[in-house]
């Protein structure tokens, strides 16, 4: 009788749990692969490839060794969705690559651009004729990781400016902050938020 409840946990419980961490494992890295792949890197994304696929063995192999158990198929496909969402907060986490900021800005944005050259940014302006009459065009290259600073202070000096984020795929030369401005920017980050 023991033994018997022992296999039931087993059969219904564990391998399902473990069918399903393998799944949120696998897919997480999936989606890390592909999203790495869209970015270049052509090292790190085939040796997360071999991981994803060296686990999805795994799992599939327990699910076709248990293919009258209902719980194992709940537990694959909600591994796959759970995985999904993990890769995606992980790739967001990680901060991977580097993306161009564009803003339009209606008014004067010559203060923006000081504080961000001031920050070791390289911003480009170009004055362009909008929809709505002289506007500024705002270029700059950024690493991923600085996004949110750089969101909060276009925010902070020109509220009403339209921007894009778009990824980049390859940069040669440029000028990027350096590491220990990344404790400047934080710094300015606070003050900003003090002064209001």
């Amino acid at each position: 009788m023991h033994d018997l409840m022992n296999y039931t946990v087993f059969i219904w419980v564990v391998i399902p749990l473990l069918i399903c961490l393998a799944r949120i494992i696998d897919v997480s890295l999936g989606t890390l692969r592909i999203i790495l792949v869209s970015r270049g890197q052509k090292i790190v994304a085939p040796i997360l490839g071999f991981f994803e696929i060296l686990i999805w063995l795994l799992a599939l192999g327990q699910i076709m060794q248990n293919l009258t158990h209902i719980a194992n198929y709940i537990a694959y496909a909600l591994g796959f969705a759970f995985g999904n969402y993990i890769g995606i907060l992980l790739e967001e986490k990680l901060a991977i690559g580097k993306i161009v900021v564009q803003v339009i800005a209606r008014r004067d944005s010559s203060e923006l651009v000081a504080f961000l050259r001031n920050n070791g940014f390289s911003v480009n302006v170009v004055d362009a004729e909008g929809s709505n009459g002289h506007v500024h065009l705002l270029f700059a290259v950024i690493k991923r990781s600085q996004l949110p600073f750089m969101d909060f202070h276009i925010k902070r000096f020109n509220p009403k400016a339209f921007y894009t984020v778009e990824d980049v795929r390859f940069v040669s030369g440029g000028v990027f902050p350096a590491t220990e401005n990344r404790w400047r920017s934080k710094l300015s980050v606070l003050s900003g938020i003090k002064k209001k």
